[in-house]
């Protein structure tokens, strides 16, 4: 009888874990959770802190994107360093697709390209997932300035040399990157006034302390519209959605120049299969989302969606050339 007790027990508790096992009692999207990536809510570290560009794309992205994975996207901003600080957080954090950074070019090209000793390493300590929008600069000019376009600027500048200044959102930045890069292709130098961000640098645009300065579209169109500024070209490849008639360096007479901002969302190098294919199909179908497009058009941005393998391309690229432009300028960190 002890024995028959003792065979029944058992058949029960075989029962109870084979239930467990196949997630019996548990609806289909229960048991993909249960029983993989994503488990948990997953961590976006934005590198700056609020309201500024980069958090503003993580924050209109992390809704949709959570919804996909289904798991709470929690954006958390680790600012410091130029970016460096929130860059290492996640460059040492586990490879386990819960900890992901958003954040700009600047991390992946222009640190590296003025500190050789940085706490991360921009091709090694990461795994791209996806290009995610692309931030278009623009040269500005005093509205009194008898300069119209890149050609004019051009001429004016060979007549007297020494006569123009240039601001920018600082020392080391994108901005300051792509005026280099535009003066190096067009064969002028005006001298460099950094600014510590945006505003104070459009503050003296306007009240003409500068004759010039290269600044994001999404900070100049305010003052365009207003009609406080002139817009004389954009830097990036193509013409910005919410300034189509402004041309590009390129047009102006340099094919082939471009040198915009762009941002990209990274995991830590060694990312699990599992995790990295879901993480770059909801990124892909977050991108592809038309509130989410309206939103970062609305923010002055440019969505475009890349895959990792594109970002990486990106970086490879652009990096001897953010090095070879920081020698030649002498651009050195503050």
């Amino acid at each position: 009888m002890k024995c028959l007790q003792l065979v029944r027990r058992r058949r029960v508790v075989l029962l109870a874990a084979t239930v467990a096992g196949l997630g019996l009692g548990l609806g289909p999207l229960q048991r993909a959770h249960a029983d993989g990536y994503p488990a948990k809510p997953v961590q976006l570290v934005v590198p700056f802190p609020p309201g500024g560009a980069v958090d503003i794309v993580g924050r209109t992205i992390s809704k949709k994107l959570g919804d996909r994975l289904g798991q709470p996207i929690v954006v958390e901003n680790k600012a410091g360093a130029g970016t460096v600080v929130g860059a290492a957080y996640v460059a040492n954090a586990p490879a386990d697709g819960y900890t992901l950074l958003i954040s700009s070019g600047s991390t992946f090209t222009v640190n590296p390209a003025l500190n050789a000793k940085l706490p991360y390493d921009p091709v090694k300590s990461y795994e791209p997932i996806g290009l995610v929008a692309r931030v278009p600069l623009i040269l500005l000019a005093h509205r009194d300035v008898p300069v119209n376009n890149l050609r004019q600027l051009i001429a004016a500048v060979q007549r007297t040399p020494d006569k123009f200044s240039y601001g920018s959102f600082g020392n080391g930045t994108t901005g300051h990157f792509a005026a280099e890069l535009a003066w190096s292709a067009t064969g002028i130098k005006l001298l460099h006034v950094p600014y510590r961000g945006s505003a104070p640098a459009m503050a003296d645009l306007m009240g003409g302390q500068i004759p010039f300065t290269i600044d994001t579209v999404a900070a100049a169109l305010p003052q365009l519209k207003a009609g406080k500024i002139k817009a004389i070209a954009v830097t990036g490849a193509t013409r910005a959605t919410q300034l189509p008639d402004v041309p590009t360096v390129a047009e102006g007479g340099f094919p082939g120049f471009s040198a915009d901002s762009w941002l990209a969302v990274v995991a830590p190098r060694g990312l699990p299969a599992e995790a990295k294919a879901k993480l770059h199909k909801a990124l892909a179908d977050t991108l592809a989302d038309a509130e989410v497009r309206s939103k970062l058009l609305a923010a002055g941005l440019e969505p475009s969606y890349a895959n990792g393998d594109a970002v990486l391309a990106q970086i490879e690229d652009e990096l001897p050339r953010m090095r070879a432009i920081a020698q030649r300028a002498q651009i050195r960190a503050d």
